[in-house]
């Protein structure tokens, strides 16, 4: 049998398949290493209807899902000029999430959305690409630094009352 990819991009009328994903993918990458309290709050604050249908229709931010044998395996997220999370430049995209479900890991899922992320910025005539990981977070580090980022920053990351630290990792397109 062959595997197929297949990216769709998101619209207002998927706000429910994506909290389902955003919900169960970021619980499933941070609930061991945060108190539930932390991850409820932060969970019920990032993804619920309103404020992803807040980001569905922003025109400076793009939400795709990623398909793996028909079957929705992830999504990606990426912000350009003010949807950006920090002010990093009118050159710079900004991958604001990348989530992969655990049990479509290993399948190469990643890159595709990174190289999605790459067309989008190329084609809006961005050369740098920036992301904010968790320093705890070493799979998704050297993942990125397998893809060509590096660490050129880092920010605070507030996981309800407790302060995490970001790396910020950019990646030159030119």
């Amino acid at each position: 049998m062959t595997e197929t990819v297949k990216i769709t991009k998101c619209s207002c009328e998927d706000v429910h398949t994506l909290q389902e994903i955003s919900i169960e993918t970021f619980n499933d990458t941070f609930k061991d290493q945060n108190s539930p309290e932390n991850m409820k709050g932060y969970l019920e604050r990032a993804f619920n209807s309103e404020q992803l249908e807040k980001e569905l229709s922003n025109r400076s931010s793009d939400i795709f899902f990623i398909y793996f044998n028909e079957e929705l395996a992830g999504y990606l997220k990426v912000n350009i000029s003010d949807a950006q999370s920090e002010s990093m430049g009118e050159e710079f995209l900004e991958i604001e999430r990348i989530y992969i479900k655990n049990h479509f890991q290993k399948y190469g899922l990643g890159k595709h959305l990174l190289n999605k992320a790459i067309d989008i910025a190329i084609e809006k005539n961005k050369n740098k690409i920036w992301l904010g990981v968790w320093e705890k977070n070493d799979n998704a580090i050297a993942f990125y630094n397998k893809m060509g980022f590096i660490q050129t920053g880092a920010h605070s990351f507030y996981m309800g009352d407790e302060e995490q630290i970001d790396f910020i990792m950019t990646k030159t397109l030119v």
